[in-house]
Parts: structure tokens; sequence; C-alpha cells
């Protein structure tokens, strides 16, 4: 059977849940492929995605950003995680070199580890990517140390064949061959009707899902919520307080993109799976500005683009009154004139099975 190693980047869940989408419909379109996803993810996170068999491969191949909480980063512990991850990089490679040619892979995608690539060329296998950003843009922009870094992780992904370039993209000029593709990401389960039932929300009150990623904000200031007591709030936070208008969604494997379609506005942070998730289902984004990740900029000017929206700062959302909630959206500034190709997942897939038969 045609086998395809994918390796996700080790940050957060943005990237292993729009890998997971992509290999969700690759699945249902070509369910023989033998999917193996080296992941620092958690198995169960994969599982609300992809419904079928894959071997779960837990290997750290990179840093990405290490984060405070989901706005917040921690510039030196990141350089520090770089150092020992390049201080085994030798055994890693070997090691993983012996696992792609015992388990006869037939193709490498990844999203977006740098030493994937290397890993590939090593074991002579092609190796793709898909991404809207590399590390090194990332790191580049935080100068000091970090610039050798960065230039060190451009030169490894010169090595890769082929990256599909998602949109909000920065140019990723370090990759010699680019296909541009449409938003990715995960199509709602229930409809709005089985989910208000199974909550117990009404249809005609606002309602607000509030997410931010793998990684929780600090001190979510629940209180504001009282000032909206005609409307409807939805979070994943297991610590959240119990609010009369709070409901907690953390159950049943539930997805930021299920309950979207109960909601007239998402607040959420630059991450490009919900954003992209958003823009496919058609809710209204307020989302938070974010400093010290230049990928937020990209994102939020995608945002202002194609959705109705409102770009907020941490300040407000942290120490004001929420005010927010009640200001009109602005409307989007391309919607209208250019069309955004919301199924990425169809090209990125068509390719891979055109290759692999």
């Amino acid at each position: 059977m045609p086998t395809l190693y994918t390796a996700i980047t080790n940050h957060g869940f943005g990237h292993a849940t729009r890998m997971a989408a992509v290999l969700a419909d690759l699945q249902k379109r070509s369910p023989e492929i033998k999917l193996i996803i080296a992941t620092t993810a958690p198995r169960w996170l994969l599982e609300e995605y992809i419904e079928g068999d894959f071997i779960y491969h837990q290997r750290v191949f990179d840093v990405g950003v290490i984060q405070i909480d989901s706005l917040q980063v921690d510039r030196e512990a990141t350089f520090s995680a770089w150092k020992e991850l390049a201080n085994n990089q030798a055994d890693l490679l070997a090691a993983e070199v012996r696992f792609l040619h015992e388990n006869h892979v037939d193709l490498i995608f990844g999203d977006i580890p740098p030493m994937i690539a290397e890993i590939a060329k090593a074991a002579n296998i092609p190796c793709w990517m898909a991404g809207n950003f590399g590390w090194d843009f990332i790191y580049r922009d935080w100068g000091g140390e970090f610039v050798e870094l960065a230039d060190r992780l451009s030169e490894t992904y010169s090595h890769c064949d082929l990256l599909f370039r998602l949109p909000f993209a920065e140019s990723m000029k370090c990759f010699p061959n680019v296909e541009n593709v449409g938003l990715t990401g995960a199509t709602p389960k229930y409809s709005a009707e089985d989910l208000r039932k199974k909550f117990n929300l009404d249809s005609d009150r606002p309602t607000a899902l509030l997410t931010f990623g793998g990684l929780s904000l600090q001190s979510i200031p629940y209180q504001n919520l009282a000032n909206f007591s005609d409307w409807q709030f939805i979070t994943f936070d297991r610590e959240a307080p119990h609010l009369p208008n709070l409901t907690k969604a953390n159950c049943d494997r539930l997805r930021p993109v299920d309950l979207m379609v109960v909601c007239d506005r998402l607040v959420t942070k630059p991450g490009y799976g919900t954003l992209a998730e958003a823009l496919r289902v058609g809710v209204p984004i307020v989302c938070l500005t974010r400093e010290g990740f230049l990928e937020a900029k990209t994102l939020i000017a995608g945002v202002k683009d194609y959705s109705e929206h409102l770009i907020i700062s941490p300040q407000e959302f942290y120490e004001g009154d929420w005010s927010f909630l009640n200001a009109p959206f602005q409307a989007p500034d391309l919607a209208e004139v250019k069309e955004l190709n919301m199924h990425g997942e169809a090209t990125i897939n068509q390719a891979i099975l055109d290759y692999l038969n």
C-alpha cells in the first residue's frame, strides 16, 4: 500500500489540527493509504479530525515558539530549546531515516518543521510541505542571535521539493518550488439545530465563541460576561467559572469549527486554523492583536481582506469592559472584488494521490 509520512511542527495545536483536517480529507478519498503522523500533539487531538487508522509516531523535529500563553512568547526558552535539539540532530536524523526505510515511505509531507527536509534528503524520499510561514520568518524578525538560526533554517527549507503555500502567507522565498492553494480546514460535524438542543441555546440571542487554541489566555476576564446577560457565550476552557450565560463545550470531541455554526461572532487570537475555519463557515471574527509573532500581521491582514471583523488590542480584552461586542463589524476590504479559494485540501490531496498512484 502507498505510505505517506507526515511531520508536524512542535508548536501548539494549530499546525496539528490543520494538517489533520487535510489528512482526514485524504483518507476519505483514498482509505488504502497508510498514514504515519510524526508529532508531539496528542493522539486524541488528531482523532477529532481523522476517523480512520493511522500510525502515531511521537517525534520532535523543531521548537516553534515556546509560549507563556496564547499571546506571550518566551524567546530565551525558545533559543535554548533549539540549541538542545541541534545537539541531538545527528542521532535523530539517522534514526528517522531508518524508520522511513523500514516503513517503505513513498512521500514525506510536512507542516512545517525544517529538519524534515534534511531527513528526506538523507533518505532520498521526496519532501513536500504546506504552510503560510516558515520558522525562519519568525526568528529573523527577532534579530540578534536568532538571525543566524533563521539563515540556517532558510537553507534547510530550500531542500523541500514542493511547497503548498496557504493564504495569508509571507513570501516563503527560500522554497524553490511553490504552488499557491486555498484555505484548509475541517467541516462542521453537526447542525445548528442539534447543537442548540444539546446545549440549550436560544436561536434569538447573540452568541459568541471564545477560543484561543491549545494554550489558553491568562486570566480571561469572565466577569465581563455579567455585562451581557442577554448574550450566550461558549468556551472550551475547563477552568472557566460556572456562569448562567456561559456554556462549556469541552465534551464529545467537539471542535471550534463545530460550534461556529451557532455563533454570531468568534473571539480569538491570530491562528491560521481557527481563522481559516471561521472564514469557511462565514462567522464574523473579533481578533486580538499579537506582538512579537510576525505571522499575526499576515493573518490579521487576511481577516481584514475577507471577513467581517473587529481587531482589538489585548488591553481591550484584558482590561476593558468588552464594549467591542456591541461595536459594528468592519466590512471586508477584498471579498467583493476577489474571491478566496476555500478548498485548499482538495488541491493538496489531489497532488498527493496523483504522485502516489
